[in-house]
């Protein structure tokens, strides 16, 4: 199974902007959902039995994970990235929701795999103590998941039927105003008000910030919709379901409107061109208006679907 169909089938495609929940003094914005999240949703659709355990102290937490993979367990951890050694030191920051794989263990070393590290790696016990032990923010507390099953065989077209339904309620019919769509707009709007005075050190932070967030760390913003409309042409192709025809090009076309937005971002935050908060609002809110209709077509096209 391809990264981009299990991004699509777990349902993973989202957006946040989580005022309340602040990364070193700014919002929290996410494109995407939280890892465990799509690991469940993976799970809900095909079935691989995962179990997620954390622990009230370290030792407890190690010696579980020594012995799932002395048991040749695949074993998945939510970690903090500014103490994962092997993470270029420029890159590390305190985020508490950095998720790796560990496939084993050689004296004191734990083998890493890293979606953000090209080769695997190693990381020392010590490391990776601190690394699952974090305090904070989605303090992780050992969080460590591994599969129990392999799944029987599915129905792909169901299975991507029930997927396309879970992210157009994530998008467009959440309770949460500041989710989907409405978090766009709800985003467009606290850019739009940024104080430009005494320079915009502050709104230069702010919208470096989002930048960050939506090009720096994972895919982001338009990476992950450029993944998404991968998926809908693998399931397209996979099922034979005409009726996905077109999306995936509109949705690339999306990611470029995110893409536009940090390039914009990026030239104000350099000075290159003038300051413009209400500007970069817009783009915000044209991006909202494109995803709305989008994810009506999707789940128009999901409902045509006949099983």
């Amino acid at each position: 199974m391809s990264e981009a169909m299990t991004f699509g089938l777990s349902s993973a495609l989202a957006f946040a902007y989580l005022p309340f929940i602040r990364l070193n003094g700014l919002p929290l914005i996410a494109y995407r959902m939280p890892p465990g999240t799509i690991v469940r949703g993976l799970d809900r659709g095909l079935g691989f039995g995962v179990r997620f355990e954390t622990f009230r102290d370290s030792e407890a937490g190690e010696r579980r994970l020594d012995e799932l993979l002395a048991a040749g367990h695949l074993v998945g951890l939510q970690t903090s990235i500014f103490w994962l050694p092997y993470i270029p030191r420029d890159l590390r920051f305190h985020f508490n929701a950095h998720n790796l794989l560990v496939y084993g263990r050689e004296g004191d070393e734990y083998l890493v795999s890293d979606p953000v590290v090209e080769h695997p790696v190693r990381c020392p016990r010590s490391d990776m103590r601190k690394a699952r032990f974090a305090r904070g923010v989605f303090a992780p507390k050992g969080r460590l998941y591994y599969t129990t099953q392999v799944p029987a065989s599915t129905d792909l077209a169901a299975v991507g039927r029930n997927a396309l339904a879970r992210t157009a309620r994530i998008m467009l019919r959440t309770p949460l105003p500041l989710v989907g769509v409405r978090g766009i707009r709800w985003l467009a709007r606290a850019v739009s008000r940024l104080p430009v005075a005494d320079g915009g050190a502050a709104a230069r932070l702010y919208v470096g910030h989002i930048v960050r967030m939506q090009e720096e760390i994972g895919t982001g913003g338009a990476g992950f919709r450029f993944m998404y409309a991968s998926f809908l042409q693998e399931l397209e192709a996979s099922t034979g379901y005409a009726g996905l025809q077109g999306l995936p090009k509109r949705l690339v076309e999306i990611g470029d409107l995110w893409q536009d937005f940090a390039i914009a971002c990026g030239r104000m935050i350099k000075r290159r061109d003038a300051l413009d908060p209400p500007a970069l609002g817009a783009r915000l809110r044209e991006i909202a208006d494109h995803e709305q209709q989008f994810f009506r077509d999707l789940n128009d096209a999901r409902l045509a679907w006949k099983s």
